[in-house]
């Protein structure tokens, strides 16, 4: 997040190459993984962020349905932690768009077709 406030020349992360691994390098992964909307080859860094918890231990005010006047709702609940489960449906919507997007790039009618692909493109990069 520190990025997004910074200048350009301070978040620059240069473009090496690893001879002996035949794979380009970046020093510090600034990008978290991501450049335009590509993986640059570097581990892919998701940062989540929560809203404030919603519910009290008092109750709130609201309308009733039937008379509109103003009441105190009733106190049902109170979340103290949403961390727990959040980190749960955080990770598994990264998980689908990442398969969507392997998809995406290897296709295939079948598991083994998309193994081949990807296997393909492995040793497409090794070659280059």
């Amino acid at each position: 997040m520190r990025a997004a406030t910074s200048y350009g020349s301070e978040v620059q992360d240069e473009i090496g190459y690893d001879a002996g691994a035949k794979h380009f390098t970046r020093p510090t992964n600034r990008a978290g993984g991501l450049e335009g909307g590509i993986t640059n080859g570097e581990n892919v860094v998701v940062r989540g962020y929560l809203k404030p918890i919603s519910t009290l231990r008092r109750a709130l005010g609201t309308a009733d349905m039937v008379t509109k006047q103003e009441v105190r709702a009733a106190y049902e609940r109170s979340d103290v932690c949403v961390v727990p489960a959040a980190g749960v449906a955080g990770e598994a919507m990264v998980g689908f768009v990442l398969a969507r997007a392997f998809l995406e790039k290897f296709g295939g009618d079948s598991l083994n077709e998309t193994q081949r692909n990807y296997d393909g493109y492995l040793q497409q990069l090794q070659n280059f």
